[in-house]
């Protein structure tokens, strides 16, 4: 068996972590709203007509923050057809998923289901057909407290007080030909430029996010940033990026080291940044926001069949397996150990639509594998997160070398005195001998042990089986002398708890 040394230091400290990288999103895209959400004739669905059963399970895993309401979607969207009296309300046909937009959730509907789940609301703005006047329009209605225009039309729809949304996106995606209104990226710098600029002299409070690449793998990556950030860079707080994980391929070894593709894609933003910030001679760090990341790949091919026009069809309802999990758990470390810089971040999507969240209409709602690894980093990765150092066995694969079999990352909480070390074992092959130096902070005990490991690569979740995969208590008898002493087995993730000295 092959061994690792680690260590865990109170002065190897990356950042206070933001809350909101715990993010998530909800487009209006498949079943994510209707028949997800929202279902009136749900036997748990209350007045609103929003399933309390979703809103349970998603209370559980303390989103902070969700982006809405696209996506794609967004950038056909008129924020008008969205509020007011919901039978004089329009349908529209929505071009970015070809479907049929009832607008019977909206604006009003949306941010009543956001307070239930105890979250706050990242609002995108259309950039694509839509422009500056549109968006500034849309922070008077929601933030501005009464006496113009659009805040007294918002009182008049039964809304005394504002939303106060406070973070918005600027467009969704404009560097995708797929997206209505693309643009080139001087295009687009200009646009988001001065509507950022017009939305805070509506709202100086508020925090903006311009579009960044779809993906790194787009052939205008980087330059798409520089030319952004050149244009918007004292305007703007956040520069966003996005990235879905695939294993079409159906090779593993490659697919649990994504976490590398992660660290790469926010490490190349983020000298970006530095460097128009060095070329504008400014002081201003830019932040970033990973505001879609998620495995997405299971349902591309089947969804090509979906019948236009029709209202909420089922798509991008990938059914997540072992593999999928393990993959989130390490993405989540990745989001940790660069928290430095990325602020915020939303897993893409929440409930149905490729979500740790499923629901059948009249029926059930239920976790898939995915939920696990989020739930816990969620819940016990907040407040300061540490480095850890290791000498660690590594391995090479079709897309990656120089992997190292471990991939870490801890979270001090002060205010419980509690030390928390995610660890995922994305080797195929090894087990792997921990021993693991704690002692900088003095660690008591280790007072819980949570591990998803052990089943096949392919196992799921279904509403038939809803605990088909499911993570177990492990061993908590681990502690040496302050040292953590373990074996991690291959193909695992971890979560260990340590109460330490205040």
């Amino acid at each position: 068996m092959k061994k690792a040394v680690l260590s865990i230091d109170k002065l190897n400290k990356i950042s206070e972590i933001d809350e909101r990288i715990y993010g998530s999103f909800i487009e209006h895209l498949g079943r994510a709203v209707y028949n997800g959400i929202y279902e009136p004739g749900h036997p748990s669905a209350d007045k609103l007509g929003f399933r309390q059963d979703v809103v349970e399970l998603v209370k559980k895993l303390e989103v902070p923050i969700v982006r809405y309401p696209g996506g794609n979607f967004v950038s056909g969207f008129r924020w008008e057809d969205s509020v007011g009296p919901r039978d004089q309300r329009p349908a529209r046909l929505d071009l970015a998923w070809f479907t049929t937009e009832t607008n019977a959730v909206g604006l009003q509907e949306f941010s009543q289901w956001i307070s239930q789940v105890d979250s706050q609301l990242m609002l995108a703005v259309n950039l694509g057909t839509r422009g500056a006047d549109a968006a500034r329009n849309l922070v008077e209605y929601c933030n501005h407290t009464k006496g113009s225009y659009y805040s007294d039309l918002r009182r008049s729809h039964g809304k005394e007080e504002p939303y106060g949304v406070k973070v918005w996106c600027l467009g969704n995606e404009m560097d995708g030909p797929w997206q209505m209104g693309h643009k080139t990226a001087t295009e687009y710098g200009r646009l988001a430029c001065e509507t950022a600029k017009m939305m805070k002299w509506v709202d100086p409070t508020i925090e903006l996010v311009a579009c960044g690449s779809s993906k790194m793998a787009m052939p205008t990556f980087a330059d798409w940033e520089a030319t952004v950030l050149d244009e918007t860079y004292e305007q703007v707080d956040y520069l966003s990026l996005h990235n879905y994980w695939s294993n079409i391929a159906d090779d593993t070894a490659s697919f649990l080291a994504g976490g590398m593709l992660m660290d790469d894609f926010i490490k190349s933003v983020t000298a970006i940044c530095d460097y128009i910030k060095a070329k504008k001679r400014t002081k201003k760090e830019m932040y970033l926001s990973f505001d879609e990341w998620n495995v997405w790949y299971h349902t591309k091919e089947s969804d090509t069949k979906i019948e236009h026009w029709i209202q909420a069809p089922p798509r991008l309802e990938d059914i997540y397996n072992f593999e999928d999990a393990l993959l989130v758990g390490g993405l989540l470390i990745s989001l940790l150990k660069n928290s430095d810089r990325v602020k915020m971040a939303c897993l893409a999507q929440l409930v149905n639509v490729i979500a740790p969240i499923m629901t059948e209409v009249g029926g059930k709602a239920w976790m898939q594998t995915i939920y696990y690894p989020y739930y816990y980093t969620s819940v016990y990765g907040r407040g300061e997160a540490i480095r850890v150092i290791m000498d660690c066995p590594k391995y090479d694969c079709q897309e990656y070398t120089d992997v190292t079999a471990l991939d870490a990352v801890a979270v001090k909480n002060s205010q419980e005195n509690m030390l928390t070390v995610f660890v995922l074992n994305r080797s195929v092959e090894e087990d792997v001998s921990v021993r693991c130096d704690l002692r900088s902070f003095l660690p008591k005990a280790c007072v819980e042990h949570v591990k998803l490991e052990g089943y096949d690569y392919k196992a799921f979740n279904s509403a038939a089986n809803p605990e088909a995969v499911v993570p177990v208590q492990g061993e908590t008898d681990l502690l040496r002398e302050g040292y953590m002493e373990t074996v991690i087995p291959k193909s695992s993730w971890h979560m260990y708890r340590f109460s330490v000295e205040d």
